[in-house]
């Protein structure tokens, strides 16, 4: 397979072709996630876990790219009464938008996608 890494993530082509419902889910499971943080690629987890592994592998990372998120939140919450919490918000909220749209467009070429800076909670 055919594995490219940049800063903004890995993208790998996938050995079989996924169906246009699959490439479907797999952008709902990120793109969902600009207004339902980690519950839509959660459900989209629960629900299609056993029939497509590439809607499966794509709602993993996602979720995981989430709660990786909300950690990241916290921590600038608790850094805002230093100051250096304020731009960490920005940065976070900015990063995760970007990473999440070029995941989303990853995943409507049919490939599969790493976030780079993405704890794997679900394996």
């Amino acid at each position: 397979m055919n594995q490219q890494n940049t800063i903004f993530g890995t993208e790998e082509a996938t050995v079989i072709p996924p169906t246009s419902d699959e490439k479907t889910l797999g952008m709902l499971a990120h793109i969902l996630t600009i207004v339902a943080s980690f519950i839509a690629p959660l459900v989209i987890y629960i629900l299609k876990k056993d029939e497509s592994s590439f809607v499966t592998a794509h709602a993993k990372e996602s979720l995981n790219f989430q709660l990786t998120v909300i950690i990241a939140y916290f921590i600038s919450w608790i850094l805002v009464f230093i100051l250096i919490g304020i731009p960490l918000l920005i940065l976070v909220g900015l990063g995760s938008l970007i990473l999440v749209i070029i995941a989303t467009i990853r995943v409507s070429e049919g490939k599969m996608y790493k976030y780079p800076f993405c704890i794997r909670f679900i394996k």
